[in-house]
């Protein structure tokens, strides 16, 4: 068996695993991780002026709705939704889904996986996706880009949020809830310009009191 073949049948075998364990994870914590986090954004002045850049991006783009992929309680997609565009959410947590349709029952909240998102090819005007591919394994992570390539129309955005590492590789950590990983800036960077990305700005913060390590977002373009 080549090396190749055998990687793909090693992924296909981790990845349903991994978003099975990942969804009963967050299934269980749901609750107790809106109580939290649901109002975060009063705290985070550069993420907030982040995110209404990237209406601004977006809606001057005009090229479709915006997806929050990974949206949890749903706070994030409701504040987007409130800047002007047109958002959704998505999350793989049956209970984050639920939480979140309550607490907004004017935004549409779907259940779904950002390895393979139920959206036609080039519908989207951009993607939020703010921690939400920290438990994706390093592997997988190509796949999980290229996807989001798929549903993004020419010229629309993505805005990652992640924990931010000081080495060029992945480097895993005891995150809370499940299994997860800190990544350089320039390594993401790296993977999303092979996956047809241009990089157009990025941010990198120091901790706040109760955060453990650098917050990093970055904001790229699909190529028009």
């Amino acid at each position: 068996m080549c090396e190749s073949t055998a990687r793909s049948r090693v992924s296909a075998v981790t990845e349903p695993s991994v978003l099975h364990d990942t969804k009963t994870a967050y299934d269980a914590v749901a609750t107790l991780y809106a109580e939290l986090f649901g109002d975060v954004l009063k705290i985070k002045p550069m993420e907030r002026a982040l995110l209404t850049t990237f209406a601004e991006l977006v809606q001057r783009h005009n090229a479709g709705p915006v997806a929050d992929i990974g949206c949890g309680p749903g706070h994030v997609t409701a504040h987007m939704n409130a800047l002007g565009p047109n958002t959704f959410g998505i999350d793989l947590s049956s209970e984050m889904v639920a939480l979140a349709r309550h607490a907004y029952p004017d935004v549409r909240f779907d259940e779904g996986s950002m390895t393979a998102l139920d959206i036609a090819d080039g519908v989207l005007g951009g993607i939020l996706a703010l921690y939400s591919v920290i438990h994706t394994p390093p592997g997988q992570l190509p796949v999980v880009f290229t996807e989001f390539q798929r549903v993004l129309a020419p010229g629309g955005y993505l805005l990652l949020g992640f924990f931010a590492g000081d080495d060029r590789l992945p480097q895993e950590f005891d995150h809370k809830v499940t299994a997860a990983y800190r990544w350089s800036p320039d390594s993401l960077a790296d993977l999303l310009r092979q996956a047809g990305f241009v990089e157009v700005a990025r941010l990198l913060r120091e901790p706040h009191e109760g955060e453990r390590f650098l917050q990093a977002h970055l904001l790229v373009r699909k190529e028009p």
